[in-house]
């Protein structure tokens, strides 16, 4: 299934990419497409992390959530959706809501890189700050809601950044932990369009190309400046 890949990017990044671990928090909007995209990519070895179920108001920007699978746990969803793409996949799923206290479930030190696709600031600043420990790449999801800019997302350090209320909080702890290294994450540049609603407005553009990103980070950082002039 591979084939137009390698042809991209040389038979060699193709194996080194089916060994590659990678470990995924959170398959809502972002991830989603994040998990879609890594395993059309080759990675073959994945554990994602979800307690949630899919509800109706996922249809519009979730890509695994159908009318079909409403009140299925997301995990048991993706996995059966990986399987059909690529059997040879192997696939973990973690079915628990994650918090700073039973963070060690992820056993995260065994993974060569980290998606954070999850909704919670705490466990964001925990992903950071055990990815640096453990010298593990990463790559953090920012703020999608709010937008309708696709091209204003980048990858970038979370120094950099700007506009993002998230962004805002985690440059805050990286600053007062000075915290070293570089810390990338996924943002925009656009400023959140102000509604008048308690609920997080979204659409199925914004969030997909974030995962999407997430992805493309993962598999140039393995392919580098390897790739085979064909």
């Amino acid at each position: 299934m591979l084939d137009r890949l390698e042809l991209l990017i040389g038979k060699d990044n193709i194996e080194t990419i089916k060994k590659t671990k990678v470990l995924l928090i959170g398959v809502g909007g972002v991830g989603g497409y994040a998990l879609e995209s890594l395993v059309r990519s080759g990675i073959e070895n994945i554990t994602i992390v979800d307690f949630d179920k899919i509800d109706k108001t996922n249809l519009n920007r979730q890509i695994i959530s159908l009318n079909s699978n409403i009140g299925e746990y997301k995990v048991d969803v993706c996995k059966k959706r990986v399987k059909d793409i690529n059997p040879n996949c192997n696939i973990k799923i973690i079915k628990e809501k994650i918090t700073k206290e039973n963070f060690d479930i992820l056993n995260i030190e065994n993974y060569d890189y980290v998606i954070d696709a999850c909704d919670s600031i705490e466990v964001k600043k925990e992903i950071i700050r055990r990815c640096i420990k453990n010298k593990i790449k990463f790559i953090s999801s920012m703020g999608t809601g709010y937008k309708l800019d696709p091209s204003k997302l980048e990858i970038i350090d979370i120094r950099k950044t700007s506009y993002d209320p998230i962004a805002k909080i985690i440059r805050k702890m990286v600053k007062e932990e000075k915290i070293k290294g570089k810390v990338m994450v996924v943002c925009s540049k656009e400023e959140n369009i102000k509604i008048n609603s308690k609920v997080i407005a979204s659409n199925s553009f914004v969030p997909a190309t974030a995962g999407l990103l997430c992805t493309s980070y993962v598999i140039n950082n393995i392919v580098g400046d390897k790739i085979e002039n064909k």
